[in-house]
């Protein structure tokens, strides 16, 4: 989905250089998952189980959110 790299490749480009390795893994499981899924997550319909990709996922979350 375009959605999704778009929103990964702007994180990425933002924030990569200040991931800790414990977030740096986080990232790649979220890279690995079924695009449905990661969707849901970065929309909110949906939450990850594990707390460290949930953090993951929010912060990737609040760095795209539009302004008002």
């Amino acid at each position: 989905m375009r959605e999704i790299d778009t929103v990964l490749q702007g994180f990425v480009e933002a924030k990569a250089a200040a991931l800790t390795p414990d977030e740096i893994e986080c990232f790649e499981a979220i890279l690995d998952l079924p695009d449905p899924t990661l969707h849901a997550y970065l929309v909110g319909s949906s939450v990850p189980p594990e707390p460290a990709i949930a953090a993951l996922v929010e912060h990737i979350r609040a760095g795209h959110r539009p302004s008002a």
